[in-house]
């Protein structure tokens, strides 16, 4: 059995856990992180030298870097689907998951910080306010790509469209008077239509 180490309100577990969910994998989830702790003692360090979450145990195959884990699986488990047999098109959904590390991941980060952990005294508004900002110019970038896409990579459900869409419920959840984009919010609807989405996904944050 797959075993996840990470709490479920975390947006890297949560790639993890849907993406384990739509392959249809068996999981025992551990809570480790945040409010939980453990992740700074030797046994779990030595899984996973960042001490941060997720981590995964797949038989004697320990991985950590949530990313790298998604792909992992999806190669595994998810040939045709989640993963597509073609290097090109495989490729094609890998861009976005870079694409979101390298600069969706920054202002929705500081978005959710500031409105979600950070205590109301404590947050800076303006920060808040020009990430949002640059949200809606990188959001409008993935509605573009998805002119006439169901998902990121055409037709299905890829990796790509992984951790896209786990920001993507923050976005719509914590920002007001965001503009309207009709390719992504029929996107993000067809996910909130998955049954693995919003199981993982569509949770409280905290």
């Amino acid at each position: 059995m797959l075993r996840i180490l990470g709490r479920k309100n975390s947006i890297n577990v949560i790639k993890v856990l849907w993406c384990a969910d739509e392959l249809g994998l068996e999981v025992e989830r551990v809570d480790i992180g945040g409010a939980f702790g453990g992740n700074d003692q030797p046994d779990y360090l030595a899984k996973n030298p960042m001490g941060r979450v997720p981590t995964i145990e797949d038989g004697p195959v320990v991985l950590w870097e949530s990313h790298t884990i998604v792909r992992y699986l999806a190669e595994k488990h998810g040939h045709g689907t989640l993963w597509a047999q073609d290097p090109g098109e495989r490729a094609k959904s890998s861009i976005w998951m870079d694409w979101y590390l390298a600069h969706l991941h920054p202002p929705m980060t500081t978005i959710f910080w500031n409105l979600v952990r950070h205590a109301p005294e404590d947050r800076d508004m303006d920060a808040v306010a020009a990430a949002i900002e640059e949200g809606k110019q990188l959001w409008s970038v993935l509605d573009r790509h998805l002119e006439g896409r169901d998902y990121v990579a055409g037709e299905h459900l890829t990796i790509g469209d992984i951790p896209v869409g786990a920001a993507a419920f923050r976005w719509y959840t914590l920002v007001e008077g965001r503009p309207a984009m009709r390719n992504l919010d029929a996107w993000y609807e067809r996910l909130q239509g998955r049954e693995s989405y919003a199981t993982h996904a569509m949770n409280e944050l905290t």
